[in-house]
């Protein structure tokens, strides 16, 4: 079997992708690092130390011997952090958004989930194979109209920070809206996680990723101990995969300590703020967004890659994205600011990106 012609037409379309060699000469405008955490000196010395104390991998799955004390303090703190009465630990986020709805394949009647939701959610309800039904992104209105419709047990699931937007679920409207058709409420919150101080209604399911604010790699599912237990038993991505190395849970806790102090997320906070002034400034037409997420919608994917590229030669690394990721039409460049960017950075950037478009 040949792909050749598939290939030739996604480059036809500029929707080819490959992935780049990252040249640390750049300024990275399109990491996920946002407070800075990955490169931070300390993080760093606890995964030595980490490494040192429990070697390179965790050698099994959870629930074999791959379980050390390491997962357990730091499933501990962030339950504590967060609130919540337990944590369950998983490699990825899209692993772990898969493990929730594997292990409520038989439990659910029908799934609502947010136009705008990440393809992981998408995938995961394929996977049940429930039929997809979206309501209009952060509309609570056209989810009303869906939930009066449906019988039997649901879920609600929704993006706390949307990915390529930037912009914010309302929870407790979506809270409100799950009491009142007895549903589940289901939140990602990877973009937010260690940015925002997190909403987590009473008896839903919160998800997050380590692997962008805190700096390093992994995901969790955090709820009550009924909900965690049960994903324990249930949930075949968190029974039969490796558990992530005990080094990254060491430095993942030192991550959590400087999230917790707030200083990284003050300067992040504060480079949200200039950014959007400045862009206001000089009239470029960012969709207003106070997360780290900010996006130029330009059209077409020819537009994206070009101006991307205009850009990368001027030594900023912002990624341009394309379909199928975002609608046919709403190709962008998806600019993320972190903790460490300066003022005299992001002006460089700005001004760079007046002049290409």
């Amino acid at each position: 079997m040949k792909f050749t012609n598939t290939l030739t037409e996604l480059k036809n379309q500029h929707l080819y992708r490959q992935a780049k060699v990252v040249d640390n000469t750049c300024v990275d405008f399109c990491s996920n690092d946002y407070l800075g955490l990955k490169n931070h000196p300390q993080v760093i010395e606890a995964f030595k130390q980490g490494a040192d104390e429990y070697g390179v991998g965790s050698g099994a799955a959870h629930l074999i011997s791959g379980h050390t004390q390491a997962h357990q303090k730091l499933e501990e703190a962030l339950a504590d952090y967060l609130g919540q009465q337990k944590v369950l630990l998983f490699s990825t986020g899209y692993m772990a958004n898969i493990g929730v709805f594997s292990a409520l394949k038989d439990e659910l009647d029908w799934v609502l989930q947010d136009k705008l939701n990440h393809a992981s959610l998408i995938d995961a309800n394929h996977l049940i194979g429930l039929p997809l039904q979206r309501y209009l992104h952060n509309n609570v209105e056209s989810l009303r109209k869906k939930t009066d419709k449906q019988t039997g047990q649901g879920l609600i699931v929704t993006d706390a920070v949307f990915s390529m937007d930037g912009d914010q679920a309302d929870m407790d409207a979506l809270d409100k809206i799950a009491q009142q058709s007895k549903a589940l409420l289901m939140q990602d919150d990877a973009h937010g996680f260690g940015v925002f101080q997190a909403h987590i209604p009473q008896n839903s399911i919160y998800m997050a990723t380590l692997g962008k604010a805190a700096g390093t790699m992994g995901a969790f599912v955090a709820g009550d101990e009924d909900l965690i237990d049960f994903l324990v038993q249930k949930s075949r991505p968190y029974i039969y995969t490796t558990a992530i190395a005990p080094a990254l849970c060491i430095a993942t806790l030192k991550s959590l300590a400087l999230i917790k102090q707030g200083d990284q997320n003050a300067k992040l906070l504060n480079n949200i703020q200039y950014f959007q002034r400045l862009a206001g400034t000089l009239d470029l037409p960012i969709k207003a967004s106070n997360s780290a997420i900010q996006p130029l919608v330009v059209g077409s994917s020819e537009k994206a890659i070009d101006l991307a590229e205009k850009l990368l030669s001027a030594g900023f690394h912002v990624g341009a994205i394309r379909p199928p990721t975002v609608a046919k039409g709403t190709a962008r460049l998806r600019i993320t600011l972190n903790a460490n960017h300066t003022q005299q950075q992001i002006n460089q950037l700005l001004t760079r990106l007046k002049d290409a478009l």
